[in-house]
């Protein structure tokens, strides 16, 4: 893999807008929990395994951070945010092995779709875009920190994870967990683990598979603590092993992903964290919900994907499938209907018209009506519908007493990444 400062894509510009907006109120894992906005953020989102292209499900996950982001921004918050490359793991080993290429050449490759894909969509970059290939000897000291505060056991040549103490903190009912940890790389069965959750924080190297040097031998990191590691020193700094603050302070803000990763991946990774730090790990842990097409789960295993560069190739405009994507609640799970996309098309041009008029009705109102939708944890159908109905009355031309609608525009941008 290419150095970590070279693989994150162009920042999107970000207009300023003189415009008061209210707290953003998100609705985390265990409630709802208010941001003043003022103060810093630090955010960390779980990107990519890149062994395959980027689908619709990744880009609404990463839509969902790169309006929170947005917000923050616009309500005064200096926001800080890092995102991860899980760059080596089973799924990339298998398929480069299947397709007969090299592990790091598909790595690179898919990297390099994203990026296209993110810069596309019109979402914004991460100040640190991560490859855990980058951030070997940095695994290395927190595993051993982990093991000085008792937490790590071998079992023969691998380091398992302890995570006994954490179960009271289980975000699911214990038998599910354990089935999902089977179906999600974890080894429940494994014999002689203190209990069947142990996450592994260090695999041996195995034939044929990558191994990098550390003090625990020749292997590679298991995927949670990853996480726990690239979060913590790079929205930390260097010092992150050792930390000043005490267990009911936060090292982060905000920890996202997709509500696939509840469990295992985030609460593998936050009480590892935690078991580094003897801090909580994020103040607010917020999931975005999953998309399905024609009614079945997406996934690869059903090979019904649908990719943002398919479309994009096919002609379909960026923007239309931002707003496409907008238009349902972040946190429901929803439908993708192919067919729908010409409508969310039509939709995006009848704002576009009105944006365009000499004459446009009233904006002050809209402006304030979305971010009042967007401050009750990213209400974006509300915002949608109010700015369609601003539309409609612009191009009707009754109310069209306003000249010009660039102050709506840069709201639009800013706060929606709608560069219309």
């Amino acid at each position: 893999m290419r150095d970590s400062s070279m693989l994150a894509w162009p920042k999107i510009f970000i207009p300023k807008v003189d415009v008061d907006i209210p707290h953003l109120t998100l609705r985390s894992q265990t409630g709802d929990i208010v941001f003043d906005g003022k103060s810093p953020t630090r955010l960390y989102v779980c990107g990519i395994t890149p062994y395959d292209s980027t689908h619709l499900g990744h880009a609404a996950t990463y839509l969902t951070y790169d309006v929170i982001l947005r917000y923050l921004t616009a309500r005064g918050s200096t926001v800080s945010f890092v995102e991860n490359i899980t760059d080596v793991d089973e799924p990339l080993l298998e398929r480069a092995e299947r397709d007969g290429i090299d592990w790091q050449d598909l790595a690179s490759s898919q990297v390099d779709l994203f990026t296209s894909d993110m810069t596309a969509l019109h979402i914004q970059s991460p100040d640190h875009f991560v490859p855990v290939t980058t951030v070997m000897p940095l695994v290395d000291s927190a595993i051993t920190k982990m093991k000085e505060n008792g937490y790590v056991y071998s079992v023969e040549n691998d380091l398992y994870f302890d995570i006994t103490s954490f179960l009271p903190n289980l975000p699911i009912p214990l038998d599910d967990a354990l089935s999902i940890f089977a179906e999600r790389g974890g080894d429940p069965a494994r014999a002689g683990k203190r209990h069947p959750l142990d996450p592994v924080l260090w695999l041996s190297q195995r034939d044929g598979e990558p191994g990098w040097q550390s003090s625990h031998g020749v292997g590679r990191p298991g995927w949670h603590v990853e996480c726990a590691v690239i979060a913590l020193r790079f929205l930390n700094g260097e010092n992150f092993l050792n930390p000043s603050g005490s267990l009911d302070q936060a090292s982060i803000e905000i920890q996202g992903g997709g509500s696939d990763l509840v469990f295992p991946h985030h609460f593998m990774s936050a009480s590892q964290a935690q078991a580094i730090t003897g801090q909580k790990f994020a103040r607010a842990t917020v999931h975005s919900a999953m998309i399905g097409l024609d009614g079945e789960k997406m996934s690869k295993s059903k090979g019904n994907l649908v990719f943002v560069s398919t479309l994009i190739s096919e002609g379909v405009d960026p923007m239309a499938i931002r707003w496409a994507l907008l238009s349902d609640h972040y946190q429901t799970d929803r439908m993708w209907y192919p067919e729908k996309m010409a409508g969310y098309t039509q939709q995006v041009e009848r704002v576009r018209s009105a944006l365009s008029r000499e004459l446009v009705s009233p904006t002050d109102g809209l402006i304030q009506t979305i971010a009042e939708s967007l401050s009750r944890n990213l209400d974006t159908p509300a915002a949608l519908s109010a700015l369609l109905a601003w539309s409609d009355e612009t191009i009707a031309g009754e109310s069209a007493t306003q000249a010009g609608a660039g102050e709506l525009s840069r709201f639009l941008d800013a706060l929606l990444g709608l560069a219309l």
